[in-house]
């Protein structure tokens, strides 16, 4: 069964600042490392469940470079890509309440 993979929009600007920050100092490199998002979510449409399980409820996590995690969920024939975020970082992000 093939699937759509649609970036929402957050996830989408996660990529490009991914780009951004690295064709600062290589923009080919950049241009690669955007390929190989590209390839990871075009494995997803035929192979959903290739990513493990993810640390938030309902979400799955594909690495698709060893300094990236690709977060996504699966709803009916659609793979939301969620999140695009470096391995370093935290995540999930920690929400602060302010009781103020």
């Amino acid at each position: 069964m093939k699937v759509t993979v649609v970036w929402t929009p957050e996830a989408e600007q996660d990529r490009l600042d991914i780009w951004d920050f690295i064709a600062l100092d290589n923009p080919l490199a950049a241009s690669r490392m955007d390929v190989l998002f590209s390839e990871a979510a075009n494995r997803l449409a035929t192979h959903p469940e290739l990513g493990k399980r993810g640390r938030v409820h309902d979400t799955r996590e594909l690495i698709p470079h060893k300094s990236y995690r690709l977060v996504y969920q699966i709803v009916e024939e659609t793979i939301w890509v969620l999140a695009l975020v470096h391995t370093a970082q935290h995540w999930p992000p920690l929400f602060i309440k302010d009781d103020d």
